[in-house]
């Protein structure tokens, strides 16, 4: 059947593309409303909604996000479904997380499915205590809180069994899906679900000791690979609901600019365009909604608008200027971070000198931004692939002048992210909310689907910062660093966000220092300058590890190659006792790929580097070259550890990703600049991402390890930009400086 929706494509393309509709969303019933504070200071609302019908009586000292009924529903036919409290952006969480629940379950995996949350206050972060799917914490942080889950479902479903036999629950035991009493007697979960529901929730519950794992550790296909490689998976800007209209927005060329006039009679002219609405934007700026039967009409439409703007009132940042700028901050005093006496840098027998430039960077997820709001005026309804379903509610609610609870966001699957779709603002939430408000008032009433087109998103702002470094280092023969001077320069992230508090101490963010020193004993002093500028910037994927591993193990490595010692040998020697982690690691990387050992082709250099991010630590040894001019990575080796791994494939995949995109930092055209206040990249013909005629050969291999999970969604990008570096410049003798990597 062809999904409702596809009347929106030009003619030439419907017959390309037919989609299941949209399955129904169950409407669930409230509860009460409460009020939640995060680490930071900033109070959020939270408000809790019953996730299933067959939630057992609440346990007195459990709270919602302890509660199997929130997450767990058994169907008849002995079906489980398990609600996963993140977003599913790539990452795999949708399969790791129900791996985890059903293992301490004894769930019969081949019956396992697994669906997204919603804005219920069950499906916060247990630790930080709102919605989030961030800081690579997912397993982390909800590794205990499902095996906990699963473990109560398991003894809530022995005790029925036990109770329909008459008999002792000890002498039960589960085993995949079913219960087994004496005798033989066997029960499925399907048979005991709905009594099992209905007893009391234990506080307590014994968890597996992990050598009894049958799923936690075990290679293991993705729930959503069958939908997703068929096409047949639906994502947030997918969403087709009954009557649903299209809205795109004229967005200001210049960041936080108003309009002067509007000249919309040839857009109203448009065949399917239902309002043409002036509405509020993010930073106080302006725009102009155009909202239509469809996504081309609309789009039609607002290329038929005359505008004109006011430019006036906000700053017209330009890259160059910017840069120079930088560059006088970074020679006077700034806010310090570490400090370190600096007088052995006169007298050290080696000195480097260098100069850092970072350029801003897009997100450039494949799906671009997107929500859906159903809105009649009394309460509504949003669908997007959110990373803070919790605070894009409460924006939400703001937007609209309703109540939290009378919001209800249904997270959606998301075609990548990177941070993109948590953002303290909620700009794209609020601007679908701010166009819904509006056509309401115009007498449209109907779900509104706003979409971003891609040259929207990449022009759209929240850029990863413009970064830069410089530093000043002495040491002597041996490598031993007397003295190492450090500047860096660049906007925070979260100054003026609700983590502000809690993330900038003595004017120093801490996503922008985080990766400088540690894990090597420096006598650093780092001084940080956070100028402000009109060009809005975020969190991007390994947040500051992004330029700081860079600059950390380029220079780490210079002072190797300058000492003439091997750089896996100096890295070790810095590491010493303290920091197995790091060890393990880097010599798992070095044994797996051969280096030292293997004779690499003419012309290729091995490159090494090793960084840790989110509590996990990866170490690349590359091989690359240099041909015609251009550098050429060939094969990546990975060692990661990242403690207990849940899913072995997911580690990988996540490596793998985070690698490529590693990569794509280095490739020339990987920037976003600026000229007169207005972005100078559009859309993948201007603003370079990697393809898959980039990808390296690449193995990952992982430090086997019983501990609690640390998070992999981001390590795996950080050492891969120096790796490569630090092996160019053993072809080259250059270092590198400055990213992208220069074009011949």
């Amino acid at each position: 059947m062809l999904n409702s929706a596809l009347h929106e494509l030009p003619q030439g393309l419907q017959h390309l593309l037919a989609r299941n509709p949209d399955a129904p969303v169950a409407e669930l019933p409230r509860r009460a409303f409460l009020k939640m504070g995060v680490a930071s200071g900033f109070a959020l609302g939270l408000f809790p909604m019953a996730a299933h019908s067959q939630a057992a009586p609440a346990a007195a000292g459990l709270k919602p996000v302890q509660q199997p009924g929130a997450f767990v529903a058994i169907a008849p036919d002995g079906t489980v479904t398990i609600t996963v409290n993140r977003l599913e952006f790539g990452q795999g969480i949708q399969t790791a997380l129900p791996m985890i629940l059903a293992d301490e379950l004894d769930a019969d995996w081949s019956r396992v499915r697994s669906q997204l949350g919603t804005n219920d206050v069950a499906y916060a972060d247990p630790l930080w205590g709102l919605h989030l799917t961030g800081g690579s914490n997912s397993i982390k942080n909800s590794f205990t809180q499902y095996r906990e889950l699963g473990a109560r479902t398991r003894a809530m479903l022995v005790q029925a069994a036990a109770a329909r036999w008459s008999v002792d629950a000890a002498t039960l035991r589960t085993q995949a899906g079913v219960v087994i009493g004496p005798g033989g007697r066997r029960a499925g979960y399907g048979e005991l679900a709905q009594a099992a529901m209905a007893l009391p929730v234990p506080v307590s519950v014994t968890l597996k000791h992990p050598k009894q794992f049958r799923l936690i550790g075990q290679p293991t296909g993705r729930l959503d690979a069958a939908a997703k490689s068929s096409g047949r998976q639906s994502f947030g800007i997918d969403m087709a609901r009954p009557g649903q209209l299209t809205a795109v927005v004229a967005r200001p060329p210049v960041f936080g600019a108003r309009l002067k006039s509007v000249d919309d009679a040839a857009a109203r002219a448009v065949k399917g365009v239902k309002a043409v609405l002036r509405v509020p934007l993010d930073r106080g700026a302006e725009g102009v909604a155009i909202v239509a039967d469809g996504y081309w009409p609309a789009r039609t439409a607002r290329e038929a608008l005359k505008l004109e703007w006011d430019t006036s009132q906000v700053e017209k940042v330009d890259s160059q200027r910017q840069l120079a700028q930088y560059r006088e901050l970074a020679k006077q005093p700034g806010a310090k971070h570490f400090d370190a006496d600096m007088a052995p840098l006169a007298t050290a027998p080696k000195t480097i000198e260098a100069e850092f430039v970072f350029p801003y960077l897009a997100h450039a997820p494949m799906e671009p931004l997107n929500c859906t709001v159903d809105f009649d005026g009394r309460s509504a309804t949003l669908w997007m692939g959110s990373q803070m379903p919790g605070l894009d509610g409460m924006a939400a609610a703001a937007a609209l002048g309703l109540k939290p609870e009378q919001v209800k966001v249904q997270v959606q699957s998301a075609g990548g992210g990177f941070g993109r779709r948590a953002i303290p603002t909620s700009d794209y939430v609020v601007e679908a909310c701010g166009i819904a408000k509006a056509a309401l008032g115009a007498g449209v009433r109907a779900p509104i689907r706003t979409v971003w087109s891609r040259e929207d998103d990449i022009k759209g702002g929240y850029y990863r910062p413009m970064h830069l470094h410089r530093a000043r280092i002495g040491f002597d023969a041996a490598g031993q660093v007397l003295a190492w001077d450090h500047v860096i320069v660049g906007q925070s992230i979260v100054t003026g966000s609700p983590f502000e508090s809690g993330m900038v101490k003595n004017g120093v963010d801490a996503t922008a220092v985080e990766g400088m020193r540690a894990p090597y004993p420096l006598p650093m002093r780092l001084t940080v300058h956070h100028p402000k500028v009109n060009v809005p910037v975020l969190w991007w994927r390994s947040v500051g590890s992004t330029h700081t591993a860079f600059v950390m193990e380029t220079l780490i490595d210079q002072i190797a190659r300058e000492t003439g010692q091997d750089p896996v040998a100096y890295r070790l020697k810095m590491f010493g006792s303290q920091h197995p982690r790091h060890t393990a690691a880097l010599q798992l990387a070095v044994e797996k790929s051969g280096y030292g050992k293997q004779a690499l082709p003419a012309g290729r250099a091995w490159g090494v580097a090793v960084h840790e991010s989110f509590e996990s630590v990866v170490a690349f040894v590359v091989e690359a070259s240099v041909q015609n001019g251009q550098p050429v990575l060939h094969k990546v080796t990975a060692g990661v550890h990242c403690n207990l791994v849940v899913n072995p494939r997911t580690v990988e995949a996540q490596v793998q990703g985070g690698a490529l995109m590693g990569l794509g930092m280095c490739l020339p055209g990987a920037a976003v600049t600026l000229k007169d206040g207005v972005v100078e990249q559009q859309n993948f013909g201007d603003y370079v991402v990697p393809r898959i005629t980039d990808m390296p050969q690449i193995s990952v291999h992982t430090v086997p390890s019983a501990d609690t999970p640390t998070g992999m969604g981001e390590p795996g990008l950080p050492p891969l930009a120096p790796a490569f570096a630090n092996a160019l410049a053993r072809l080259t003798g250059k270092p590198l400086r400055e990213m992208p990597f220069p074009s011949a």
